[in-house]
Order: C-alpha cells, then sequence, then structure tokens
C-alpha cells in the first residue's frame, strides 16, 4: 500500500464572497459590493492538503479544528475532498476568513475565530500519519500548530527519514532542522538571501518563491539558481486570483520529492504547477459555491470564453452536481436559440456551451458564413445568465471536446436525430446522456440570415 502524503498546519474556513461595486454607501465614503457568488473552501493547510488530494490518493490532515459550526463545515469540506483529518486538540473557535471582492479586486478581509492549540501529548492518530508518512508538507499559517513541542519533535524525526518541505509564516515557529526544502515567498524572505535563511534555518535547500517571476533556489552544495516560469504555464492577462499558489507550489514539491527526483527538478515542477494553478482559476476551481443571487456567473457577470477545453473541464467540473453541454454554431442568436439554451440549463447545475469557430461554421455553412465572427459569438453567449462557459472549437464535430469533457447530458435541439450526431456515442461511451430538445417553429439562423439579404436588395 502506498504510504500518505501528510500535510501538517493550521486550518481555517475560507469564505470569497464575489460581486460589483457601482454605487457608495449613503453611511460612509465606502463601496456597496452586490454579491453575486459565494465560494467556501478549506483554507491554510486545509487548502494544500485538498490541492494534494487531487494528485494523491492518501493524503492525511495533521491540524487543528474547533467543534463548532465552522469547524464542523471545515472538515465536512476537506472529507467530501478525500482527506483524511488526525486532529489536535484546540481550544477556543475555529478561525475564518472572508474576502469580499468587486470585480475581481479585493475590498476587505474579514478574520474571525480566536482558536488556539494548546502544548500537550500528541493524539495517537498524528502519530501514526507522520510515522507512514512518504513525505511531509508543513503549511504555517501563524495560528499555533506549528510551534507544538511534541509535534515538532515528531516532524523533526520525520525529516530524517523522507522530505519534508516547509511553507513558512512571519508569525509562525522557525522550520525544524534538517527540512529537505524550506519556502518562504519574497515578503516572508524580507532582507535575508536564500543561502542566508538556508544557514539559519539548517535546511537542505531553502526556495524563495517570487510570484511570476518563478523562484530562487539555494541548496547546500553552495549553489544558487533561478527558476523562472516556462512560457507555456504563464498567467494571460487580466485579473489573476494568486491566492493558494503558495500552497500548490508546496505540495507540488513535496509530491516530487516524494517521488525520488532532486531538489532543483522539484522546485521547477512546482512552479510550474504553481503558475498553472493561477492561470486556470486559482482555490476557486477547488471552491465549493454557495447559491447567491444569480448562481454560476463570473465576477465581471459573464461566462469564461476559451479554447482550451482542459480549463473548462477543470474549472466546470470542480463545481458539485450535473454537468450539461450543448453545441452550435449560433450564428444570429434568435429566440429559438436562448430557448434551447435556458432548457439545457435547466437539466443540471452547469451548462458549457461549445462553439463552432469561424472556419468550423465556413465549412458546415458554405461562404459567406458567418455573419458573426467566433468571439463575438462566444461574447453573446457568455452574457446569458443560463451559461457558464464557452468553448470555441475548430473541427466540424465537437467529439475530442466532448472526450475530454465528459459531460452529463449532451443537449442538441429536436431538428436532430441522434443518428445525425456521430459526437452521441462519445457521450453515451462516457456515461453520458443525449437529450433532444424541441425546436421553436419559425426560427433559423439561415433563414434570418436569407430574410435579412432579400430585404436589403429589395431596398436597394
Amino acid at each position: 500500500m502506498a504510504r500518505p502524503i501528510v500535510v501538517v498546519g493550521d486550518c481555517m474556513l475560507d469564505i470569497d464572497i464575489d460581486g460589483s461595486a457601482t454605487r457608495l454607501s449613503p453611511e460612509a465614503p465606502v463601496p456597496v459590493v452586490d454579491a453575486e457568488r459565494v465560494w467556501h473552501r478549506p483554507g491554510g493547510a486545509g487548502l494544500a492538503a485538498v490541492l494534494a488530494a487531487r494528485t494523491d490518493s492518501d493524503v492525511i490532515l495533521v491540524t487543528a479544528i474547533a467543534d463548532d459550526a465552522e469547524g464542523r463545515e471545515l472538515t465536512e469540506l476537506l472529507e467530501s475532498a478525500g482527506v483524511t483529518v488526525a486532529r489536535l486538540r484546540m481550544n477556543g473557535t475555529t478561525p475564518c476568513k472572508t474576502r469580499i471582492r468587486a470585480t475581481g479586486q479585493s475590498v476587505l478581509r474579514l478574520d474571525y475565530g480566536d482558536g488556539t492549540v494548546p502544548a500537550g501529548t500528541v493524539p495517537g492518530p498524528v502519530v501514526e500519519a507522520l510515522d507512514d508518512a512518504a513525505a511531509v508538507c508543513v503549511a504555517d499559517y501563524g495560528r499555533g500548530v506549528t510551534a507544538h513541542p511534541a509535534l515538532r519533535t515528531l516532524i523533526e524525526s520525520a525529516a530524517q527519514r523522507v522530505p519534508v518541505v516547509w511553507d513558512p509564516h512571519p508569525r509562525g515557529a522557525d522550520p525544524v532542522e534538517g527540512c529537505r526544502l524550506v519556502t518562504p515567498n519574497q515578503g516572508e524572505a524580507q532582507s535575508c538571501s536564500a543561502d542566508a535563511l538556508r544557514q539559519k534555518w539548517q535546511a537542505h535547500a531553502v526556495c524563495v518563491t517570487l510570484g511570476s517571476d518563478g523562484a530562487v533556489l539555494s541548496t547546500d552544495t553552495g549553489e544558487t539558481t533561478h527558476v523562472p516560469v516556462p512560457p507555456a504555464a504563464r498567467a494571460g492577462a487580466g485579473r489573476n486570483d494568486a491566492c493558494g499558489a503558495g500552497d500548490r507550489f508546496a505540495v507540488a514539491a513535496t509530491r516530487a520529492l516524494a517521488d525520488g527526483v532532486d531538489t532543483a527538478e522539484a522546485v521547477r515542477v512546482a512552479v510550474t504547477a504553481a503558475s498553472r494553478f493561477v492561470a486556470t482559476g486559482g482555490a476557486v476551481a477547488v471552491s465549493t459555491p454557495v447559491a447567491v443571487g444569480t448562481p454560476g456567473r463570473g465576477t465581471d457577470g459573464t461566462a469564461m470564453i476559451t479554447t482550451d477545453v482542459s480549463q473548462v473541464r477543470d474549472r466546470m467540473r470542480a463545481r458539485p452536481g450535473t454537468l450539461v453541454a450543448t453545441g452550435g454554431c449560433f450564428d444570429l442568436l434568435h429566440t429559438g436559440h436562448v430557448r434551447l439554451l435556458h432548457q439545457a440549463g435547466q437539466l443540471g447545475d452547469t451548462l458549457v456551451v461549445l462553439l463552432n469557430s469561424d472556419a468550423s461554421v465556413r465549412r458546415l455553412k458554405g461562404p459567406g458564413r458567418p455573419v458573426t465572427a467566433a468571439l463575438d459569438r462566444a461574447r453573446v453567449l457568455a452574457a446569458l445568465a443560463c451559461v457558464d462557459a464557452v468553448l470555441i472549437f475548430d473541427e466540424s464535430s465537437p467529439e475530442s471536446q466532448l472526450e475530454a469533457l465528459r459531460p452529463d447530458v449532451w443537449v442538441k435541439g429536436g431538428d436532430y436525430t441522434e443518428a445525425d450526431l456521430p459526437e452521441a456515442a462519445v457521450v453515451r461511451r462516457n456515461g453520458g446522456e443525449v437529450v433532444l430538445l424541441p425546436t421553436v417553429a419559425g426560427y433559423s439562423s439561415s433563414k434570418l440570415i436569407r430574410d435579412a439579404a432579400m430585404t436589403e436588395r429589395g431596398n436597394s
């Protein structure tokens, strides 16, 4: 049986409230944020454990959680993500961190919860987890878990047998001696060089993370190396939420070291993983949405638009419930289209529209089409409240996209039969259903375009 990855550190309940702000409060010159979406997720070491559980089947989190409403929700979120919790005792209440953002910009962070971790003996399940670990990732958030004397002794002992990666915090305890890798960010490192920190902490290596600039690695061989972000992993322009990037870095490095790679290669793997994590939505992708306002919408009120099926798959599959997909050219959106999309959205919890690119439309419809360019068609679809993502594809049929996406339901208009849909076999092979919805009589993009052309000729 494979040995577990053990994550150690402070855990909290993270809540993100996303919305828009278009006015000021009459009570004070502060913005009023209209909440459009609320996300709940494990925070701190809890997020690190959830991220580890996405690639490892056996992840144990050593942390302290109080027996209160927030603690029970936190435990449920962790267990539903496949994380086993080995508890330390907590006095007080479970820490909770709420971020309020408007159009992707942070407006306020509200922290509450006074939980502390008292010294004392370590429970048996914690001892067993650390004794059996394949590797240990310490995610310190400065709330007392890593200062527990008996726990520190166990971690230091583990460092003599297996890789220990320690992500420190300015208010937390120093890493134990013998860590394979310590990963402070630039702010946490402050004025010290990576080499000076390595010597201070008696670690085999220290890697100072630099966000979009990669990382600087110093090892006990005396080498200092800059590890850049690979171009393919860079986040695009726009709002990129880096929350959780440090946790993604630490768990990726831990997994790589557990697999036996050297420290330099583990850091390269971790830099790439953290950058891709930010580029593909960050912590929101592993959060649980809570219904508020209009569910399923982004912070700018529209759905995501992309040509990357893996991005859609990862983001949409992170949400609970039934994934519905539909597709077509949508060249001149009309009443029939809108009705089909609304009905499709009612069949599940998330709706993805697979949209034929301009080249694909030309092959299917002939010269002169599309009338509207793909990006404009996508923007109109994305503005509909029932649509959560628009995926643009170049092929004549979306079979390869459906193979990757694997929707629970594939919807087409009733003017088709299954025999007309080569992609239906792909959907059914992967356990999905094919649903044909009735069309609205008298509505057709081709007819609208012909009628418009005739009207123009008649007026000329």
